[in-house]
């Protein structure tokens, strides 16, 4: 009987019934995770990166695949969820890799490190570079597979309760900075904090810390930092395109069916752009009514970035002798950063200096 006939006489439940219906039918089952989130629900835009790529993924999937999103510390600790990833407590995190450089420091490698590619130079490692080759080869010892989930840009260098005149202020200063980031801090004579964002306030207000970067003014302000640091420095040289990661955990990827893993594909690059494009947006108003609040903002001296590009640049050498991951990533991550600053010199550098110097 010819098939066309056959859907005619039997029917749809006939059709099902005989197990001669479409692929794509039996693929779609019911499926339903849960994705834990290192950020708290206030900072909106970089947790709604989950919320974004969740409702996505439910649309695409006609409601049959559903995520839900949990904020840091629900289910699990804001520095937790790779351990939940990687063990399949959870099936997915989104968060930022550098937060986890104390396992490996290739870690950072995914999200930013100082004096690292900017947000489009990293996705277009992480796209059409070899970067998201290599970090997947990285992420699997730990039985995770990566999507980027996010960018915030290049970020604020935080929020100082003195002001930083030289290099030599940096020495001693208690500063809660990102992750692996700290590492060159410390090479500069301070003090690292990793403070997870929803502590961060309490931290500064109390003097139990005397700086703290989170990440931009839309961001900063709803944490209030203003109110109890008046120095808001630029740029943060450790996070030029800091890239947010959904890490999913390898058996469950596996176990979705190919059009499942196409939806999951497509909604994480979607929450990607779509959360640069919202601190693009939200960024120059904040700034705005932050300078209206008596903000003090200061750039950094080039004494201090002096300083910690040699540090950093020295830090990578010494990483790249004793880590086999890093050095594998790293090379090529450096090729490609090389490459790009040679072209964005020559045409968006140019351009940006041009239009920011007339004013518009």
């Amino acid at each position: 009987m010819e098939r066309r006939s056959f859907v005619r006489s039997a029917g749809i439940a006939g059709v099902l019934a005989a197990g001669a219906a479409p692929a794509v039918v039996h693929a779609q089952a019911n499926v339903r995770w849960r994705l834990a989130s290192s950020f708290p629900k206030a900072l909106d835009t970089i947790y709604g990166g989950a919320e974004v790529f969740a409702k996505k993924v439910s649309d695409m999937s006609g409601g049959k695949f559903q995520i839900s999103v949990h904020a840091g510390g629900e289910l699990l600790p804001p520095f937790g969820v790779v351990d939940g990833v990687q063990n399949g407590t959870i099936e997915m995190a989104h968060t930022v890799p550098y937060y986890f450089f104390g396992k490996d420091e290739t870690f950072a490698i995914g999200a930013a490190i100082p004096f690292g590619m900017n947000s489009r130079q990293m996705t277009a490692w992480m796209f059409h570079g070899n970067g998201m080759k290599l970090m997947r080869e990285f992420y699997a010892q730990y039985n995770m597979v990566n999507f980027p989930g996010g960018n915030s840009g290049a970020q604020m260098a935080g929020w100082f309760r003195k002001e930083i005149k030289t290099a030599a202020d940096m020495k001693g200063l208690k500063f809660r900075i990102g992750g692996f980031a700290g590492k060159v801090l410390e090479r500069l004579g301070g003090v690292p904090q990793n403070i997870p964002g929803g502590e961060i306030y309490q931290a500064l207000e109390k003097g139990t810390i005397d700086a703290a970067e989170w990440v931009g003014p839309y961001d900063d302000q709803k944490l209030g930092f203003y109110k109890v640091a008046p120095y808001y420095y630029y740029p943060g040289w450790w996070e030029g395109g800091p890239e947010i990661e959904f890490f999913i955990n390898d058996k469950a990827w596996n176990s979705l069916s190919p059009e499942y893993k196409a939806i999951v594909e497509a909604a994480s690059a979607y929450a990607h752009v779509d959360m640069q494009a919202k601190y693009d947006q939200r960024n120059p108003e904040a700034l705005k009514q932050l300078v209206a609040q008596k903000v003090k903002l200061m750039a950094f001296p080039k004494t201090l970035m002096d300083a910690a590009f040699k540090e950093s640049m020295a830090l990578y050498d010494e990483l790249s002798a004793k880590n086999p991951n890093w050095k594998k990533v790293y090379a090529d991550y450096a090729n490609f950063r090389r490459d790009q600053n040679l072209w964005f010199r020559f045409t968006e550098a140019q351009f940006d200096r041009y239009m920011q110097a007339a004013k518009l």
